[in-house]
């Protein structure tokens, strides 16, 4: 029996896996990039890895994707490291709807197994001392870590090329549709797959829609910095702000600190991928309003910045799944796409294996014109 051919557009996190665990399948997989392997969003992710959902399948993904990257980080011969660490978000005093926001969530977490507790300002204190004590509350996810996604992309690329998948690098596609065999041409000629896999990240909705198959996904620009060598860097958990809309954690010596998301389309082709001045000012007022100054003065400078892309889904969901006969799509992350990348991953392989795809996720349910408005991913809001 022939393998089923597969093609797969994109070497992120996501894409890498997929082409990977389909290999694993038995399938005949070409892996193409635009670029070089993890040279999109998925080198430019915060690496913050976490399961507390509050839905029950993306606490299922979420559980899987840690299990995953635990096993992976066990094993001696992928060259990568995942480290435990738990995962804060808070509510400042005065931030009534979030706060009330987060003693909503944490039950429902509960519920679907997730190892989550409720602390108030003084069990935070005790237990993470750095952080400022004008907390109204917080909840932990303890099972949660950190890695860095750009050297578990090129790693997963390095496993699948070893499982036989054909990687071609700075390899620009299109699609054609077709009538149930899609097409994918590059400059040197053209090929029939069974399957296409488009997980091109923010490319993903223009690749689709020039084939005729239009999707509502949205990129949009974030931004990250990286600080100097501090003390703080071995004493503080992962942390959301969802009153100050940041996070951070420890990366190395220093620490990573996340915001200046904008919520306005961008041109996945044009964009500024240098950080914004007003954000750079910004990181360290963020930091000493989560740590204050230790000692007074002491608040570490920025030492590098940049700005990547995430995509928005009209509701905050992925697009996982058969957009048409033999083209897949797997786009849409909100910002969570390396944190869910080894279970979303082997959700392609099963999907386009033994067509069992996750029906919350069914790109189907949109019709691929819809107009919405861009919420960014790592938010808290009450009803």
């Amino acid at each position: 029996m022939d393998k089923r051919r597969v093609a797969v557009v994109g070497a992120g996190a996501v894409g890498t896996t997929a082409a990977h665990d389909l290999a694993a399948r038995g399938c005949g997989v070409t892996l193409f990039e635009a670029e070089t392997v993890a040279a999109g969003a998925s080198g430019r992710a915060a690496g913050i890895c976490y399961d507390a959902f509050a839905e029950d399948v993306d606490a299922a993904v979420a559980d899987r994707a840690l299990s995953r990257f635990r096993a992976l980080d066990a094993d001696p011969s992928f060259d990568w490291s995942f480290t435990p660490r738990p995962y804060v978000w808070l509510a400042r005093e005065g931030d009534t709807r979030r706060a009330d926001a987060i003693r909503e969530q944490v039950p429902r977490m509960q519920a679907h197994g997730r190892r989550v507790e409720l602390l108030d300002g003084a069990d935070l204190e005790t237990e993470f001392p750095a952080l400022r004590a004008d907390i109204e509350v917080a909840a932990v996810a303890r099972d949660a870590g950190s890695a860095d996604p750009g050297a578990y992309t090129r790693g997963m690329a390095e496993r699948a090329v070893s499982a036989g998948v054909t990687l071609r690098e700075r390899a620009p596609v299109e699609l054609r549709a077709g009538d149930g065999h899609p097409r994918v041409v590059t400059a040197d000629g053209s090929a029939t797959y069974d399957t296409v896999v488009v997980a091109a990240g923010a490319h993903t909705a223009r690749l689709l829609g020039d084939a005729g198959l239009p999707v509502p996904s949205k990129p949009y620009r974030v931004q990250a910095a990286v600080t100097e060598s501090t003390p703080l860097s071995g004493r503080v958990p992962q942390l959301y702000d969802a009153t100050g809309g940041f996070y951070c954690r420890p990366r190395g010596a220093g620490l990573l600190v996340g915001d200046g998301t904008e919520p306005v389309e961008r041109d996945p082709d044009d964009w500024n991928r240098d950080a914004d001045d007003w954000f750079v000012a910004d990181c360290t007022d963020h930091l000493r309003r989560a740590f204050g100054e230790e000692p007074p003065g002491e608040t570490p400078a920025v030492d590098r910045a940049w700005a990547g892309l995430c995509t928005a889904t009209p509701d905050g969901n992925p697009l996982l799944g058969e957009r048409a006969p033999g083209v897949v799509v797997a786009a849409g992350w909100q910002g969570h796409g390396f944190m869910r990348a080894p279970a979303l991953g082997e959700r392609i392989a099963r999907g386009v294996c033994d067509g069992e795809w996750l029906d919350p996720f069914d790109p189907a349910r949109f019709d691929g014109d819809e107009s919405f408005d861009i919420v960014e991913g790592m938010v808290v809001e009450g009803s």
